[in-house]
């Protein structure tokens, strides 16, 4: 995938993230809940935690929404009981989609999802169907405009912090990790005063799958806006290649 595309699909989602803070808050909000729940409300001693807390800094949460979500989560370990699963399949063209999912009520996130891919004619398929063409990554994406420090000295803060790759696109800086390094990575640069358009960790496909018939690319559109609805969606993952 070019550089471009990359953050151009980076900022589209951004914009969409804007229009909807609530939901985003909502949505980290969980994933806070249930990474105190599992690991403690240490950040220092709960890796899981610290992962959530980059990823709601790298979408403008604030400092004390984040603390105060830790200490309720940490006074409210009874209450909270959310489940994860993760949904696989095909989109239009042949696309693969993850979908990763925070619910409280298991049969009604499943019947959306597969609400969602139907609708836009796709398919759900059995765990491990496309999972295996994506690499679980840290990825840290710094827009050129906003960051005024030497590529060079960028990439070598990266690279000495733990990064694994550094690539330099036409708008963009991609930061590379391998997960357990990701949260090193980040706090270096975010002690370098770095901004960042995103960080946290994702799924990075191996490949990508480019299509050109309209009636897919809507159909495909069509999932994805569906899923991006759902509170119970935490994340969605694909391989198209605009």
């Amino acid at each position: 995938m070019s550089g471009h595309s990359k953050f151009a699909n980076i900022k589209h989602k951004k914009e969409k993230n804007d229009a909807a803070k609530g939901k985003i808050f909502t949505i980290i909000g969980r994933e806070i809940a249930v990474a105190v729940k599992e690991g403690g409300p240490d950040p220092a001693n709960n890796s899981k935690l610290r992962d959530v807390i980059a990823k709601a800094k790298a979408n403008n949460m604030p400092n004390d929404t984040i603390d105060r979500g830790i200490k309720k989560a940490a006074g409210d370990l009874g209450s909270v009981n959310y489940e994860n699963n993760t949904y696989e399949g095909y989109g239009p063209g042949g696309v693969a989609i993850i979908v990763e999912t925070l619910t409280d009520n298991k049969n009604r996130t499943a019947a959306n999802v597969r609400s969602a891919f139907s609708k836009g004619q796709g398919s759900i398929g059995t765990t491990g169907c496309v999972s295996f063409m994506f690499d679980k990554k840290g990825q840290i994406i710094i827009d050129r405009e906003e960051c005024s420090a030497d590529p060079d000295e960028l990439m070598m803060t990266a690279l000495d912090a733990g990064a694994e790759d550094f690539q330099e696109e036409e708008d963009s800086f991609v930061v590379i990790t391998a997960p357990e390094d990701f949260y090193a990575v980040r706090d270096a640069l975010e002690k370098e005063g770095i901004p960042m358009a995103e960080a946290e960790i994702t799924m990075i496909p191996q490949t990508y799958t480019h299509i050109t018939d309209e009636k897919d690319i809507n159909n495909l559109n069509r999932i994805l806006d569906l899923l991006d609805e759902d509170d119970d969606v935490q994340n969605v993952y694909n391989n198209y290649e605009e």
